[in-house]
């Protein structure tokens, strides 16, 4: 049977919208949520908190089901309420993701880093390639799932990195690549650490591939496990990338941006987990339940299905002599 996880704390960025939809999955799963917005959307949570009470108190259930914490105290107390509390979920930056992760007891669900991929495969449709590309890169640049590193197969470099330059930075989007990438398009040299990078802003690094198994080497080295795309028109091609690509979105031929709890159908997310532990993804109001096993008997021993003879075995300590 389904049953809620207890008491959640959900700390969450200046989007006073998250309170409704993080209260509303919260409240349906059956648990009771300690808020923590943004500073800067203070007054429009305590707001929203309050219209939520007055519903709370005309439907005669208890309002302090939902509660708001206002300080950054309140904050930090919230991370040590490891006997109360049976679940943290971050949202924000890496740091403040990772600051949460280092100073709790409590379990941490949600990613410290969207570092998303997409790779044009040689036979990839290119016009389909490009729309999918900047889609994925400048529909909302700073969101998690936007994409941060472009990998494109060598065959079909030469005749699709001009036209998706010239697309992207008609969009305003910098272009940092590698060796093979320059010789091909004017734009800025990629490092190392443009690879391991969350910009979270107009900012793209390229990389021309050899193979389709360089491409998933680099995603299972650098992504995050957040969502990793593919444009091919290769079945087989895209059922390999899919089955070993570790993320918990892999995209055959659409925007990463898909990566989302209302466009997945959720209705509402209360966040996005990267670790391969379920949830995993978008989690909506099933990731927010748990189980336990209910079983009706009339009298029934585990005898009468095991046999009728007690097996005598015991614990005992023996002497490594």
């Amino acid at each position: 049977m389904s049953c809620p996880l207890g008491v959640l704390g959900v700390i969450f960025e200046a989007r006073p919208d998250a309170v409704v939809q993080i209260a509303a999955l919260s409240l349906k799963s059956g648990n009771g949520v300690l808020l923590k917005g943004g500073q800067e959307a203070l007054q429009s949570c305590q707001a929203l908190v309050g219209a939520i009470h007055q519903g709370l108190i005309q439907a005669a259930v208890p309002p302090d089901l939902v509660a708001l914490l206002t300080s950054r105290e309140e904050t930090l107390a919230l991370l040590n309420l490891d006997q109360e509390v049976n679940l943290i979920i971050p949202r924000g930056s890496n740091e403040f993701v990772r600051f949460v992760q280092d100073n709790t007891r409590i379990p941490v669900l949600g990613h410290a880093e969207g570092i998303c991929h997409l790779y044009l495969d040689q036979s990839a449709d290119l016009a389909k390639g490009i729309e999918i590309t900047v889609d994925s890169k400048v529909q909302y640049p700073a969101a998690c799932n936007a994409i941060e590193t472009l990998l494109v197969h060598e065959a079909i470099a030469a005749q699709f990195l001009p036209p998706i330059a010239a697309a992207l930075q008609a969009q305003q989007v910098e272009l940092r690549g590698d060796r093979a990438t320059q010789s091909l398009i004017a734009v800025k040299p990629a490092t190392a650490e443009d690879w391991a990078t969350e910009y979270s802003d107009l900012v793209l690094a390229i990389k021309v591939v050899d193979s389709l198994a360089t491409a998933i080497t680099h995603i299972n080295q650098y992504g995050s496990g957040h969502t990793e795309g593919i444009v091919t028109e290769d079945a087989q091609v895209a059922s390999t990338f899919l089955a070993q690509v570790d993320a918990a979105g892999v995209f055959h031929n659409c925007s990463t941006r898909f990566a989302d709890g209302f466009r997945y159908g959720f209705g509402a997310e209360v966040g996005i987990s990267t670790q391969r532990m379920p949830p995993r993804g978008p989690v909506g109001l099933e990731g927010l339940v748990t189980y336990k096993y209910h079983l009706q008997g009339q009298g029934h021993i585990v005898a009468t299905y095991a046999g009728p003879e007690p097996r005598p075995f015991c614990h005992q300590d023996y002497p490594l002599s």
